[in-house]
Order: C-alpha cells, then sequence, then structure tokens
C-alpha cells in the first residue's frame, strides 16, 4: 500500500511546453492517501488516462515529479513500482483457466506452491470465482474475464496501488451494479490504495471517498461527493456533476440585491468586498434546492413551461422572466398551473464570478 503524490506534474506528448492549450496535463499537484478510494472524473479527453499511465510509469511525464511513500519512483520502470493496473478491456490468457491466469504474476516471481494455491483461493473466493477455476478464460462473459483481470491484480501481496482504467465500459449495464459493489467490497476488506478513472459520475460517486474532476487537462476540484454536489468550487463541477447539472443565471449586484433577467434576490453583505472590477457574476442553485415559495420566504415569480416525470419526481423547465430554470418537483405534489412564487434557499444558492466560487447566500462576514 502506498500513499502517491504527484508533485508540479506537466506533459505534453511532443514534449512542447511553449503553448499550455496543447498540453495533455497543466501543473497538476495531488496526494492520494494510503488505503483510500478516488476516481479521476472528467469528459474523454480531459487528461485522466494520461494521468493514470504516468502514475503507473508506462508514460513519464515531461516535468514534475511522482512519489510513492515519499520516494521518487519518476524513473523507476513500471515493474518496479509494485502497482496493478486494469484496463477497459479485460488483460488475460484465453487459452490458460481462469485458476492459472490468477496464478501466472506469482509464478513469474517465482513464489511457492503452497503460497500460489493459498492466494489464488483467497483471491477466487473473494471475487466469487472459486466455480470457474477450471474453465478457460475463452469461454467466459465480459464481466467474468474483467473479474479475472482485477484477480491478477490482487493476487500479489505486495501491491502498493491498483489502478483501473474505466474497466466497467465494455460491461452490459445489468451487470455494472453488481461489479461496482464487489470492488467496494473488495477495496474495503484489503485497505488497498484505489484510483478509478472513469466518464460516469455515478461510478465516481459511488466507490471514491474523494473524487479528481479533470477538464482539459486540469483538476478542477477534489473533494468528497457531497462536497461536489453541494459546494463545486467551479462551474464545471456544477455543470458536470448531476443529472440535469447546476442551474447558472447570469446576475449583476446592483446596491443591495443580485438582479437577473425576471427577478432579483437579496445579497449577502460580505459580496461587495470580495468583488473585483468587471469579474461576470452568477447564481448557482440545484434543480432540487429550487422549491415553491411558503409564506413569509422570499420568491420571485415563475410558470412550469414544461415537466418530465423521472421515477418519483418532476423535473420541471420554470420560466422566470426571460430565465429558464431547471426544478425537480415530488410526483405527490400537484403541479402549480398558474405563476408561482419560486423559493431560492439562501444556503444552496451560490455566488460564482468568472466561473469561480465565492460562496452562498447565507453566509455573513
Amino acid at each position: 500500500m502506498a500513499e502517491i503524490a504527484i508533485d508540479n506534474l506537466r506533459h505534453s506528448y511532443d514534449n512542447d511546453l511553449s503553448d499550455p492549450s496543447r498540453l495533455a496535463l497543466k501543473r497538476v499537484d495531488l496526494t492520494w492517501k494510503n488505503g483510500s478510494a478516488y476516481a479521476l472524473l472528467g469528459p474523454s479527453g480531459c487528461g485522466k488516462t494520461s494521468m493514470l499511465n504516468i502514475i503507473s510509469g508506462l508514460v513519464r511525464q515531461t516535468t514534475g515529479r511522482v512519489l510513492f511513500n515519499g520516494n521518487d519512483v519518476t524513473d523507476l520502470p513500471t515493474e518496479a513500482r509494485n502497482i496493478a493496473q486494469v484496463f477497459q478491456f479485460p488483460v488475460l490468457y484465453d487459452t490458460m483457466t481462469v485458476e492459472q491466469n490468477l496464478a501466472f504474476p506469482l509464478r513469474n516471481r517465482g513464489e511457492d506452491k503452497a503460497t500460489i494455491r493459498r492466494r489464488v483461493g483467497e483471491v477466487a473466493e473473494m471475487l466469487d470465482l472459486v466455480p470457474l477455476l477450471k474453465k478457460r478464460a475463452a469461454g467466459l462473459g465480459a464481466a467474468e474475464k474483467q473479474k479475472i483481470s482485477l484477480g491478477r491484480g490482487l493476487v500479489r501481496e505486495d501491491v502498493a496501488a491498483i489502478l483501473f482504467d474505466e474497466p466497467l465500459t465494455v460491461i452490459d449495464p445489468h451487470v455494472k451494479f453488481e461489479l461496482r459493489r464487489k470492488l467496494k467490497l473488495v477495496h474495503d476488506a484489503l485497505n488497498l490504495t484505489l484510483i478509478y478513472v472513469t466518464h460516469d459520475q455515478s461510478e465516481a460517486l459511488t466507490l471514491a471517498d474523494e473524487v479528481v474532476v479533470m477538464s482539459d487537462g486540469e483538476v478542477m476540484q477534489v473533494g468528497t461527493p457531497q462536497d461536489l454536489y453541494e459546494r463545486p468550487k467551479h462551474r464545471f463541477v456544477g455543470n458536470f456533476i448531476g443529472s440535469p447539472g447546476m442551474n447558472f443565471i447570469p446576475c449583476t449586484l446592483e446596491g443591495e440585491r443580485l438582479v437577473f433577467a425576471g427577478g432579483a434576490l437579496a445579497a449577502p453583505n460580505w459580496l461587495g468586498p470580495r468583488l473585483k472590477p468587471d469579474q461576470k457574476l452568477a447564481i448557482g442553485v440545484r434543480p432540487q434546492a429550487l422549491c415553491v415559495a411558503g409564506a413569509g420566504e422570499e420568491a420571485v415569480a415563475g410558470r412550469i413551461v414544461e415537466a418530465q416525470l423521472r421515477g418519483d419526481s418532476y423535473i420541471a423547465d420554470v420560466a422566470i422572466g426571460e430565465t429558464l430554470v431547471k426544478m425537480r418537483l415530488p410526483d405527490h405534489v400537484a403541479l402549480p398551473t398558474d405563476v408561482f412564487g419560486v423559493h431560492f434557499p439562501p444556503r444552496s444558492t451560490l455566488v460564482f464570478a468568472d466561473d469561480r466560487l465565492l460562496g452562498d447566500l447565507h453566509e455573513q462576514d
């Protein structure tokens, strides 16, 4: 097991750092704690796999360092880093049995037969592979093959960390939930440092203790699933996390009010002193935070343009003057048919300047 640190890392596949827009990774500083589970989350091309391959040693970064438990491993080859990596497509030997595939990494290292037999049995039990041990891998489905690939990484007892590069992409949707649950159980049982690359926010938020959200080679935010959902530090995070994403409403500070097309809200007293000249302001609020105003609550006038039933709630498009926002309403409550008051809860209504979080409407100086 290892604490993994990325220090002042930048990477360009053509080794040219002069043009920031062409960098695969732009100044990354991160620390992954020993035994914790992390997800690298972001759209395709954001640098997730590049980061993973640099940690494992498959790619050497242009500048910066990689440290395991404080030791610089930048110049060490992959085989010297004690890293297990599970790829999108299972890496195994189809002509071998499941048992032989699991044993292969240990046999390569010259482990004795008793140790091999014990470790193969423990890993097979953990991954529900015991009934398949004598079967050839060629005849198994994608989910079973991915379990074998995972088992080959876990079978070594000296593994410092296990890295996953979108391992469930090729798995049928109805099987994904079970494999995610199994990965979580394996991590909890073995206390390994786990780094999981995905573009699927449900996978990231389910598996990880902390999520690293990336965009265009940059780390936008690192935090718990709750942090990312409730307090996105950047507009990109608010848009990317959640379905639908956070509402963003352009606004201006006019006296003690935040004014936008169709309404205004009381501005917090800290906002004016924190603003810099010419910054662009926006209000950010999650669809489920918006609600029908109760007696005495500050509200702006809105009307429902369209509503779609999604499970136990409606996702409604609500027009507030010229502004259109998403609002989640419970299915057991009749939808308003006329103009109604929309309440923006101050604790859940955030203020962004130039796409970065300043605070919420409830905060005091």
